[in-house]
C-alpha cells in the first residue's frame, strides 16, 4: 500500500543569516510574526511596515529523512516528495541538486526522491520579481490595480484589492508529504456522477503511475452496497457503477444532503496497492440560458427544480490562507447557511479553496459557483502563463469534481466587461488579454473533464459579443453604478436576469475597530480608519450615500458608525427585495460580499474578526423562504409576497397606514395566497398609500405558520425628512436576554453587543418597533453586572434612528 508520511516538522526559514522556526503549511509572514520579526500587519498602519517582505527571496529548509532499502522506504520501490501547494515561484533543491522549478500557487507538485536524503531547500523568488520579469518579456496589460498579479499564477488579492491589504506572500502554503509506493499508484480519479430516471451512475476514470509495466492491475470500486471491478489497460482504466433509487442531494431549503462514500482500490494479484476515497452526492444540475420575452435567462435547475439563488460572494477568509482551518471554514459557511444563503460564489481574485471548504458546502447544502482565478485585469495568453493556466485548470477541475455542491464553473471576474468598457480594447491594440482562456481553453477543459456541470465564460457575461457584456437583460449582471453614483433606490431601475455582484459598504464592528486600531481616537477620517478603507473614494461614497438618507453626524463617530451600518443593510435590502419580487425573470442575487480577510471597511456582512454586521442579520429576513415587501411600481404601491417554500402560502394580511405618532389612519384586512415557488402581488389601495413626512405603511401577516409573522414597512420620504418622534423605550435585562419595550415608534433599533464586551454577540439585527411592541434579544458572551447596572450598560449599546436636529 501507498505509505504517506507528512513532512511538516523540522522546517526553518532563513532570515538574515538566522534559521527561524517555520510552520508548514504556512507562509513567510506568519513565520516572521511568530518570531516577532514583524508587527501584526492587520493592526494600525503596520501593513506598510512589512511591505519589504514581498520584495525578498526566502528559503525554507529541512532534513529529508534517509530512505531505507536499496530503492525506497520500507522496501517500497519509489518515494515521491509531494507538495500540495507552493506559493509561488520556487526552486526545490535536495543536497545541492535541483529537483525542479515551479511557478503556480494553484497547482500541486510531485518529485521522485527514491533513495535520496539530505538537506531539502525550497527557494522562493519574490513574487514581484517573477511577475515583473514576465511583464517585461510579454509587455504590460491593463489592470484595475497597479500591481503585476496578472503575470503570475498566484492569489491575485495578495497584491491588494479594494477591500484587502497588500501582503504579498511566499511559502509552503499547503501540506507536504513523502509517499512511498511499489508497482503502481493511483495518479488521478475523475468521477462522473449523474442521475437519471431513478438510477445513479458513477463512472470512475482512473489514471495510474507504474514502476512495473508488466504487472496486471485491477480496479475495484464500491458505493452504497454496489461493487464493480475493471482491468487497468496500460496506465488507465474505467469502473462504472449503478446505484438504484439513490437519495438525491439537494441545496439547503429544498431537501436533504445525503452523501455516499466511494472507495476505489488499485490491486495487483489481489493485494491492494492504493486506495482512493471520496464522498459524492447524486443530483442533476442545469443552467437554463434560454431566450425569452425578457432577454436571455440564467436560471440554475437542480434535480429539475428551478431556483432563485440566494447567494453571497466569497473571498479568501484570511489574506494568509494557510491560517484558515477546517473549523473556521465550517463556522463561516455555517454562518452563511443560517441566513438562508444557498449559493456561495468563490470569487476569481482568490484561490481554488481547500477540500475543507467544499466538504462543508456538501454537508450544509450550499451550492458552489467556482470562478477560475482571473479577476479585473487583462491576462497574457503566451508562455509561460498559458501552459500553467491549462495545467491548473485540469488539476482543479478533477480535484473538485466529487463535490455535489459544485454546480457552476465560471471563466473569470469582470474581464470581459473590462475589455469592452474600461478602455482595454484600445490600450491592448491586438495584444492577448485572456479571451482565449475564457472562450477557448477553459470551456474545452470543462467539456472534456467535467461535462456534468455547466460553464459560463465570465461574470458578468451576456453570452455574446453581439450584446454588451453587462447587459442586465442577458445572463449575469454586476450592479455597481448604484454604489458608485446613485441612491440605492436606483436598484429598482431594471430587473436583471441574475445579479452576480452588488453591495454597499459599512465599517466593521466597533470591537473589531478597537482591536485593529489600538489607541487611536476613532473618526471617519482618522489615520487608521483611512488606512483600513481600501476602496477608491470609499469614504466619499459612504458619506454621499448616507447624506441621501440621513443627516450626516458631525463629530459623533458612534452615531456615524451606527448609521453607516443601517445604510448598508437598507441598501442591500432595497436590491434583494426588488429583485426577488420579480422572480422568475430575475433568478438570483449574489451579495458582495459574505466575509473579509482582515479588519476593514468593506461590503462584507461578516467582518474580518468574524463579527456579524447588521447586514448579516438582515440577510436572514431577505433570504428567508417567505418575504413580504412593499414596492413602488408605475405610480402605485404593490405588496409582493415572495414564497420560495415548497408549499403554498395562505395567511391573513393587515395593511395599516399610520402616523409616526402611532395613530392608525386607515387599515384593511386581506387574504393572501401565494403558490409554492411563486410571487403574489397585491395592489395597495390608494387610500392606504402614505404621503408626506408624518406617515408610513405597515403590512403584517398573521403569526399562524410563522415564527412571529412577517412585516414590511414603507416610508414615502427619506429618513432625513421623516418627522420621527424622540424615541422612548424601556429596557429589562435577564440572563442571556435583553427585552426592549417601545413607548414610541422606534426605527431600526440595534444592540451593538460587542460594546458591552468584545466577546458578546446578539442574535438579532435591526428591529423597528411600533408603540407598545417589544422585542427580546438573545445575548451571549456577556453577563450583566451584579450591581443592577445592566440596563444602563445595555442602553449605552442601543442605537436607533433619531429625529433630525
Amino acid at each position: 500500500m501507498v505509505d504517506a508520511t507528512p513532512l511538516t516538522d523540522g522546517w526553518s526559514l532563513r532570515y538574515d543569516g538566522r534559521a527561524l522556526p517555520a510552520a508548514v503549511p504556512g507562509c513567510v509572514h506568519t513565520d516572521l510574526l511568530a518570531a516577532d520579526v514583524i508587527p501584526d500587519p492587520f493592526l494600525g498602519r503596520n501593513e506598510t511596515e512589512v511591505a519589504w517582505v514581498g520584495r525578498r527571496e526566502w528559503v525554507y529548509e529541512t532534513e529529508l529523512p534517509a530512505a531505507s532499502g536499496a530503492t525506497g522506504s520500507a522496501g517500497h520501490e519509489q518515494t515521491d516528495l509531494v507538495f500540495e501547494g507552493l506559493d509561488t515561484a520556487a526552486e526545490i533543491v535536495l543536497d545541492g541538486g535541483l529537483l525542479g522549478r515551479v511557478r503556480n500557487m494553484h497547482r500541486s507538485y510531485r518529485f521522485d526522491v527514491t533513495g535520496m536524503s539530505g538537506r531539502l531547500a525550497v527557494r522562493f523568488a519574490s513574487a514581484y520579481t517573477e511577475a515583473e520579469a514576465v511583464r517585461d518579456r510579454l509587455g504590460d496589460r491593463p489592470n484595475a490595480y497597479p500591481e503585476p498579479f496578472p503575470f503570475l499564477r498566484k492569489m491575485a488579492c495578495s497584491f491588494g484589492w479594494d477591500w484587502g491589504p497588500t501582503l504579498v506572500t511566499a511559502g509552503i502554503w499547503r501540506p507536504v508529504r513523502l509517499e512511498h509506493w511499489s508497482t503502481a499508484r493511483i495518479a488521478r480519479v475523475r468521477p462522473l456522477v449523474t442521475v437519471e430516471d431513478g438510477l445513479g451512475r458513477v463512472e470512475l476514470a482512473v489514471d495510474v503511475e507504474r514502476t512495473r509495466v508488466e504487472a496486471d492491475l485491477t480496479l475495484q470500486a464500491r458505493i452504497g452496497g454496489v461493487q464493480m471491478s475493471a482491468a487497468v489497460d496500460g496506465t488507465s482504466g474505467t469502473v462504472r457503477l449503478q446505484v438504484p433509487d439513490p437519495a438525491l442531494w439537494w441545496p439547503r431549503g429544498y431537501g436533504e444532503q445525503p452523501l455516499y462514500e466511494v472507495e476505489l482500490t488499485l490491486a495487483h494479484d489481489g493485494a491492494p496497492l492504493d486506495v482512493w476515497r471520496r464522498r459524492i452526492g447524486f443530483r442533476s444540475v442545469e443552467l437554463d440560458r434560454s431566450p425569452d420575452a425578457h432577454g436571455t435567462g440564467f436560471t440554475l435547475v437542480v434535480n429539475g427544480t428551478r431556483l432563485f439563488a440566494r447567494g453571497v460572494n466569497w473571498i479568501p477568509d484570511d489574506v494568509f490562507p494557510s491560517r484558515i482551518t477546517r473549523e473556521r471554514y465550517r463556522e463561516r459557511l455555517a454562518q452563511a447557511a443560517e441566513t438562508g444563503v444557498d449559493l456561495v460564489r468563490v470569487w476569481g481574485g482568490g484561490i481554488y479553496e481547500s477540500e475543507d471548504f467544499y466538504d462543508a458546502c456538501d454537508e450544509l447544502g450550499l451550492l458552489v459557483w467556482q470562478d477560475f482565478p482571473f479577476a479585473c485585469a487583462a491576462y497574457p495568453e503566451e508562455q509561460p502563463l498559458r501552459g500553467e493556466v491549462e495545467a491548473e485548470a485540469r488539476e482543479n477541475v478533477v480535484r473538485l469534481m466529487p463535490h455535489p455542491s459544485l454546480v457552476l464553473w465560471n471563466g473569470n471576474n469582470e474581464n470581459l466587461w473590462g475589455f469592452r468598457d474600461w478602455g482595454w480594447e484600445q490600450r491592448l491594440a491586438g495584444e492577448s488579454w485572456g479571451e482565449g482562456y475564457y472562450l477557448g481553453v477553459l470551456p474545452r477543459v470543462v467539456a472534456e473533464l467535467d461535462p456534468t456541470r455547466p460553464y459560463t465564460a465570465g461574470s458578468p457575461w451576456s453570452g455574446s459579443w453581439d450584446r454588451h457584456p453587462n447587459d442586465p437583460a442577458h445572463g449575469t449582471h454586476h450592479s455597481w453604478d448604484v454604489w458608485n453614483r446613485d441612491d440605492y433606490t436606483a436598484y429598482r431601475a431594471n430587473v436583471p436576469r441574475f445579479v452576480a455582484e452588488f453591495g454597499w459598504q459599512a465599517p466593521p464592528a466597533y470591537a473589531t475597530l478597537r482591536r485593529a486600531l489600538p489607541g487611536e481616537e476613532l473618526a471617519p477620517d482618522s489615520p487608521g480608519m483611512l488606512h483600513h478603507q481600501k476602496a477608491d473614494d470609499g469614504n466619499g461614497k459612504l458619506e454621499r450615500g448616507l447624506a441621501r438618507r440621513f443627516p450626516v453626524p458631525e463629530g459623533d463617530f458612534d452615531r456615524w458608525h451606527y448609521l453607516m451600518q443601517v445604510n448598508q443593510a437598507r441598501a442591500v435590502a432595497a436590491g434583494i427585495e426588488h429583485w426577488r419580487s420579480h422572480w422568475p425573470v430575475c433568478a438570483g442575487t449574489v451579495v458582495w460580499q459574505l466575509n473579509d480577510c482582515w479588519p476593514v471597511t468593506s461590503w462584507a456582512a461578516i467582518d474580518g474578526d468574524g463579527r456579524p454586521k447588521p447586514l448579516y442579520h438582515e440577510l436572514r429576513r431577505l433570504y428567508a423562504d417567505r418575504l413580504l415587501t412593499l414596492q413602488p411600481r408605475a405610480g402605485e404601491l404593490v405588496l409582493a409576497a415572495v414564497n420560495q417554500a415548497g408549499e403554498d402560502w395562505s395567511c391573513a394580511l393587515r395593511l395599516r397606514r399610520m402616523s409616526v405618532d402611532g395613530v392608525v389612519v386607515a387599515a384593511v384586512d386581506l387574504a393572501l395566497t401565494a403558490a409554492a415557488r411563486t410571487v403574489a402581488d397585491v395592489r395597495v389601495p390608494r387610500e392606504l398609500v402614505p404621503t408626506g413626512p408624518k406617515e408610513f405603511l405597515v403590512a403584517d401577516t398573521d403569526a399562524e405558520g410563522e415564527a412571529d409573522g412577517l412585516r414590511a414597512l414603507h416610508f414615502p420620504v427619506p429618513d432625513r425628512e421623516v418627522a420621527y418622534p424622540r424615541p422612548e423605550f424601556d429596557v429589562t435585562v435577564a440572563p442571556g436576554t435583553v427585552t426592549v419595550t417601545a413607548r414610541t415608534l422606534v426605527r431600526d433599533l440595534l444592540l451593538q453587543a460587542d460594546r458591552l464586551d468584545p466577546a458578546a454577540r446578539t442574535d438579532t439585527g435591526l428591529v423597528t418597533l411600533l408603540p407598545g411592541e417589544r422585542v427580546t434579544l438573545g445575548v451571549r458572551g456577556w453577563q450583566a453586572p451584579d450591581d443592577g447596572s445592566g440596563a444602563d450598560a445595555v442602553r449605552s449599546a442601543l442605537y436607533c434612528v433619531e429625529p433630525a436636529r
